[in-house]
């Protein structure tokens, strides 16, 4: 592939990724994507761009934030699937941080939920029972 053919703007990266414009523009905020700025003011990306934004979206389905992300994207590559770096020792260490904060947010969320349902049975128990009456 030539490398006039390698090089788009950010709509032809939109495209290929399926991320809004919008999207892409906070990735390179955020400091996840450097494309090169022309004289005309317009980014152009190349085709390894495509690859780093699919590893930013399974980083974020995975729960991570950009901070984290923007520590460790350059311990991602691929070779058909997701790999890491075996020169990356922090990731391992950044990854259980964020798997130990997710766990603790699942661990709030579950007994939430369990109160929620204890006070959801007992409106349905006493919906079922009609009203009671009230003792002077």
């Amino acid at each position: 592939m030539s490398s006039e053919r390698n090089r788009m703007r950010i709509g032809d990266l939109a495209r290929e990724t399926g991320v809004h414009r919008r999207l892409l523009r906070y990735y390179e905020e955020q400091g996840l994507l450097r494309p090169v700025r022309l004289v005309n003011g317009y980014r152009e990306y190349t085709g390894t761009d495509i690859a780093t934004v699919r590893h930013i979206r399974a980083m974020l389905a995975a729960g991570l934030p950009t901070a984290v992300i923007a520590r460790v994207l350059h311990c991602v590559h691929d070779d058909g699937e997701l790999m890491v770096s075996s020169g990356c020792p922090a990731f391992v260490e950044d990854l259980r941080r964020e798997r130990a904060r997710i766990a603790e947010t699942i661990a709030q969320l579950r007994s939430s939920q369990g109160m929620l349902d204890a006070i959801l049975d007992a409106a349905l128990r006493q919906a079922a029972h009609g009203p009671r009456e009230s003792v002077p």
